[in-house]
């Protein structure tokens, strides 16, 4: 269990036995605004949902587990004329071309081989 979640716990207890607002800010060292957020989640969503992470939103996935197989098969043919072996750069030249690569960098081929 993390942090977050086990003062989530605690402000639920806190606020049953009848504690203020400002005694929970306190004596967990969280933000009012925390506390007014698990409240009103607890009020409408009940106590199995209060103390949980609600969802983040984040970025897509941009490559597919088929770009990746697609990567690694490039990696694992010969390397390009002239070379003992692909670098992270040639490698990222070499796939810009192809589609679905457009906007691929060298990090997201860095982190693709490293899986």
């Amino acid at each position: 269990m993390n942090l977050r979640k086990y003062n989530r716990i605690n402000i639920l207890l806190l606020l049953n036995k009848g504690k203020k607002n400002a005694e929970i800010e306190d004596f967990l060292d969280v933000a009012r605004i925390t506390i007014w957020r698990i409240k009103k989640r607890y009020q409408e969503q009940g106590i199995e949902k209060a103390p949980e992470e609600e969802a983040r939103p984040g970025q897509p996935v941009k490559y597919t587990v088929g770009h990746e197989t697609e990567l690694a098969a490039l990696v694992c043919g010969p390397s390009p004329e002239g070379r003992k072996r692909w670098t992270i750069r040639l490698l990222t030249e070499e796939v810009k071309g192809k589609p679905g690569f457009e906007t691929v960098n060298r990090e997201t081929i860095r982190l693709a081989l490293k899986k």
